[in-house]
Order: structure tokens, then C-alpha cells, then sequence
């Protein structure tokens, strides 16, 4: 055994002298001083789960408590990308390690290996783990459960470890599926939720600096489509569907031969060249659905910006080395069918189009965190989505803390299906039978809100407008406060310019009022009750978030951008009476 692999790293790369960030140190004092076999750090996406894990790996090396780390991870993709991350800091690691060699080269600290890499073959896992003193790192360990096989190959495999480091930015799951090496604590409610050791959630990240602040621009429009029937149907994105409406709307609006898709891509790259003005090497990514429209977006992209967009797909040989080409240019988009996904390091992302219908909290955690990375101050995400319900409560809650729950009766589904997740997995990337039962026939655009910290900003706005330039020409480097100030100063401009176009004689009511659809009545009633928000705000100094957190304790129901006409209507009469 060589003395590389005992001792400390060489002193130019010892990751052991290198500053960490203020959660990271806490986590590492936490950890230095328990000493524990198992340790559980939940950080989100983009606060530096990989630089602590190494951190961890070679104070653990130094000390001569381990000889050898193994890296497990999702993707292979994630393996190279942790193999490079730990040569920076010293510690060599193969992430070319196959199950049918077994072996590697005594020069490497450890190896790289996928979970489904340790379900193959666990038995030729736990020798490697019995034979020398080792640190597991258990990267994204709620995959840990994603089948039974895998969850009982890496309680074999690694069980003999000396310590287990796991990893997660999204420590919940929408099953039973226990994830292993996890505790599990009873709840009030007498079910076993997940206990992290140590916890660094997206709002003290953003509170610290750490990651950017997220902009959703939520687009809605109408969506007609016909059925395997023959008939024909028309619906909103955003009003009040059944399931199979919704979920047909929204694969209508995301469908390429229509409106919809062009428009949100040309106000995505408005965005971009904007943001580009402050952060020139700043990027894009188009989260598709399948191959065949991620094709089709390239096409609509590079008519749009005058170049080719980067196209990864997941049976792609090259798809790792084609991100990792992207986010060392200054290329403006990447399309992808879910390969850039969790862990996937391009900092320079700051432009997202959510151009999928994977719709589980989990898998859009996942995809937002590509896009909160912080390089340098002022740095701001904007993320284009559908106005669908799901995905605005999900932009509304972006800062909710979760834990996995088991035995949870009736459990809720999360989006349409919980099965989306799995489906997102597979490798398969072709429309399914669901596309089958039916034809889009098209769907126009308007941007419908923008969410912000929670809050809902704006009214319905055309594509194209100069109303929807307002909001797409924002500053590139904004800290949160001025993101908040600008977009409500924005919405009162556009408030008093819709007031200041009402002709002078509107007194005389019109001879035919046309009723208000449900989509202008909402947009009517969050202007208001926002307006009144601005106005107790500024008689009493409570934040903006406090105040509509207050109106939904008192009157119950969901965050703004969710609630009903009756919900706001009876928010509005409250804050009057306050």
C-alpha cells in the first residue's frame, strides 16, 4: 500500500488548507467532533455537498481512520464529475472502476461507482469495503431507495464500511421505499420521517449568499387539442381542469408545431442576452421531455438566437463530455432530456426553460437546483415554466424544507402521476401511449405571473408585448431586496398604466358587459390583495412574505399563486379589517 494512500494529500492540493463556507465548517466540526459511523448532511443544490464531502475524505485520509473512499452516485456522469472535483483537492479517484475487472491501481485513493454499477454485483462491493478501512460517500442517497435491489445491494455492499457520508439536496421521496443508512425518527403524527444530522436548506443559502435567488415567469395561454374520439377540446393553462385536461393542455403548450413553445423561447432568450449585458458568459438550459421535441426545440432556438444550441440525450456515448465542453464556453443554450440533471455542475446556468411534464417535487427540486449556483454577488436565476397549478405551487414553495415520510396513509400524489419519476429514469426518451390519445392542434402565450419569494407579481401580459419586456429586461446582478423592489414597482406601473388607458367616460356602463373569465378575475384579485400587502407593509414594516403567510394562517387555503377567487376574495376582506 502506497504512502498516497495513507498519508495526507500533496501540500498544493490539500483540501484540508482550503476555506469552506460558514455551513460547511459547522457541518465539519459537527462531524470531526461525533465521530459517527453514519452522518446524513442535507444541503441544497449548489452550497457545496461535494467540497464537504471531499473535505470529510481527506481529514479522514490525513488521520489514518480510512485507507480508501468509495463514491457511489446516480449517473455516471456524476462519477467523472466527482473524480475530477477530488483530484483538484488531492485525492485520486478511478472513476473508470468496472465490476468485471474488480481491481484498480494501488496509485488511486478509491473508486467511483454508480448504484446500479453496486446492484450488479454487491457481494465483489463488500469484499473491496472488507479488505480495506473505508469512507462511503452515498452521493443523492434518496436513490438509495429507488428499488428494492438497489436498497438491499448497498446495505450488503457497504454495510462492513468503517464510516458512511451520505449526500442529499432532496432527502425526500414520494413512496415507502426506506433509504438505506438513513434514521428514521416517529413524527407527531406517529409516522418515521427521515433525521438529517446536519441541515443547510435553499433559504439560508440564499440568506448567506451561497446560491442565487429564482425568478419564475410563469406562462399561460390557450391550448386546444382534439381527441383519438374526434373531439375537439380548448382549455387554459392555469384555470381550473381535470386531471386528463391538464395534463393535456400542457403537453399541448409544450408540443413545437404550436405557438406556445416559440414564444416562451424567444422570451427565454430575450432573458438571456439581457442577463448576458452584466454576466456575459452566462447561459441557458431547455429541460425537455423526450428526444424527438428536444430536436425540434433545437431547431425553434437556433432560428431564435442565431446559433446551435448544445443537445444532450441520455443515451448519448458523449452526452458527459458535451456538458462539460458546454459549461467551459460561452455557448448561449443547452437542450437536454433530463441528462442535466441532479449534481450537474455548470455555474454559468442563469436562463431555464422547464419544457418538461415531470412534475414530482422531487424532480423539480432537482431541475431548479441547476440553475441557483452563485459564481459572484448580484447573480439572479429566471426560470420560464407552464402556468399549470402543480408547478406554481411547487416555484411558491421552492424554499419549503422536506423529509421522507414512511407509512404515510393516502399518500397524495405529487403532480399527476408519482410514476412521472420513474419515467424520468428510464432511457427510453419517445412519446408513450398518453401522447397517443390525442392531437395538439396548438396553444398561444401570455405571460400570466412572475413568482418571486413566494409572491405573485404582475397581470396577464401578451408574448411580445411591451408590457412582457418590462419583466424580461431586469437587471443581470440584482440582490434578492432589489429583485423584490423592482418587480413591485413594475407591477404598480403596470397597474396605473392600465388605469391611465381607461377612457374618461367609462362611467356610463357599457350596453353588453362581457362577463371577466376566471383567469382576468384572479389576475384582478392578486393585484389587489397585493397592492393591499404593499400598503400594510408599509404602515407596519412586516415583510411582504410575513403578511401573506399571516393571511393564510388566518384564512387558510394555498399560497397566492394557487388560491381560488373565493381565497383571495376572502384575504382581501381580511387585511381591509386589520
Amino acid at each position: 500500500m502506497t504512502e498516497t494512500q495513507l498519508g495526507a494529500p500533496p501540500a498544493e492540493k490539500d483540501s484540508t488548507a482550503r476555506p469552506l463556507r460558514a455551513w460547511q465548517r459547522r457541518a465539519l466540526t459537527k462531524y470531526l467532533t461525533q465521530k459517527p459511523k453514519d452522518f446524513l448532511a442535507v444541503a441544497t443544490p449548489g452550497a457545496g455537498k461535494t467540497v464537504f464531502g471531499l473535505r470529510i475524505a481527506a481529514e479522514l485520509l490525513s488521520d489514518r481512520t480510512i485507507e480508501a473512499v468509495t463514491i457511489v452516485t446516480p449517473t455516471e456522469h456524476l462519477k467523472h464529475q466527482w473524480a475530477a472535483s477530488a483530484a483538484a483537492a488531492g485525492i485520486d479517484i478511478d472513476s473508470n472502476f468496472r465490476n468485471t475487472t474488480g481491481v484498480t491501481s494501488s496509485d488511486y485513493n478509491g473508486v467511483a461507482v454508480t448504484y446500479a454499477q453496486v446492484a450488479a454485483h454487491p457481494t465483489l462491493h463488500r469484499v473491496r469495503t472488507e479488505n480495506r478501512k473505508t469512507l462511503v460517500i452515498l452521493d443523492e442517497i434518496h436513490h438509495g431507495g429507488d428499488a428494492k435491489s438497489w436498497g438491499d445491494a448497498i446495505r450488503e455492499a457497504f454495510t462492513p464500511a468503517v464510516r458512511r457520508l451520505a449526500l442529499t439536496g432532496t432527502p425526500f421521496r414520494s413512496d415507502d421505499s426506506a433509504i438505506p443508512f438513513v434514521t428514521y425518527e416517529p413524527d407527531a403524527g406517529g409516522f418515521q420521517r427521515s433525521k438529517a444530522d446536519h441541515t443547510y436548506g435553499y433559504a439560508d443559502a440564499l440568506a448567506d449568499g451561497v446560491v442565487r435567488p429564482v425568478v419564475f415567469l410563469a406562462y399561460s395561454g390557450e391550448a386546444s387539442w382534439r381527441t383519438s374520439a374526434g373531439e375537439e377540446f380548448t382549455a387554459r393553462l392555469g384555470e381550473p381542469l381535470t386531471a386528463e385536461q391538464n395534463a393535456r393542455a400542457w403537453r399541448t403548450a409544450l408540443d413545437p408545431a404550436g405557438e406556445w413553445i416559440p414564444a416562451v423561447l424567444q422570451a427565454a432568450d430575450t432573458r438571456l442576452s439581457q442577463v448576458r449585458q452584466h454576466v456575459p458568459d452566462a447561459g441557458g438550459l431547455v429541460i425537455a421531455t423526450d428526444q424527438e421535441t428536444a430536436r425540434a426545440y433545437a431547431k425553434i432556438l437556433e432560428r431564435i438566437s442565431g446559433e446551435t444550441p448544445t443537445l444532450v440525450l441520455s443515451d448519448d456515448p458523449k452526452a458527459s463530455g458535451r456538458i462539460k465542453e458546454f459549461s467551459e464556453t460561452k455557448e448561449r443554450w443547452i437542450i437536454a432530456v433530463r441528462m442535466v440533471s441532479e449534481g450537474v455542475d455548470v455555474p454559468r446556468l442563469a436562463v431555464g426553460v422547464y419544457a418538461t411534464s415531470a412534475s414530482t417535487p422531487l424532480f423539480f427540486a432537482q431541475a431548479i437546483g441547476r440553475y441557483v449556483r452563485a459564481r459572484k454577488k448580484g447573480e439572479t436565476a429566471s426560470v420560464f415554466l407552464p402556468s399549470v397549478p402543480v408547478l406554481l405551487e411547487l416555484a411558491s414553495e421552492l424554499e419549503a424544507q422536506r423529509d421522507h415520510v414512511l407509512g404515510k396513509p393516502h399518500r397524495e400524489k405529487e403532480g399527476w402521476e408519482d410514476e412521472l419519476l420513474a419515467q424520468a429514469n428510464r432511457t427510453e426518451d419517445e412519446p408513450g401511449e398518453e401522447e397517443k390519445a390525442f392531437t395538439s392542434l396548438g396553444a398561444s402565450a401570455e405571460l400570466d405571473q412572475v413568482i418571486y419569494d413566494g409572491n405573485s407579481f404582475g397581470t396577464a401580459v401578451f408574448s411580445g408585448s411591451d408590457e412582457e419586456q418590462e419583466y424580461l429586461g431586469l437587471p443581470g446582478l440584482l440582490e434578492p431586496d432589489q429583485v423584490r423592489a423592482l418587480l413591485r414597482k413594475r407591477q404598480e406601473e403596470q397597474i396605473a398604466d392600465e388605469k391611465r388607458r381607461k377612457p374618461a367616460k367609462e362611467e356610463a356602463p357599457p350596453p353588453t358587459a362581457r362577463p371577466q373569465s376566471v383567469s382576468e378575475r384572479l389576475g384582478a384579485l392578486r393585484k389587489e390583495l397585493n397592492a393591499l400587502v404593499g400598503m400594510y407593509h408599509h404602515r407596519t414594516k412586516k415583510p411582504h412574505g410575513a403578511i401573506h403567510n399571516e393571511l393564510r394562517r388566518v384564512c387558510g387555503g394555498p399560497v397566492t399563486a394557487m388560491a381560488t377567487v373565493e381565497q383571495l376574495e376572502e384575504r382581501i376582506v381580511t387585511l381591509r379589517s386589520w
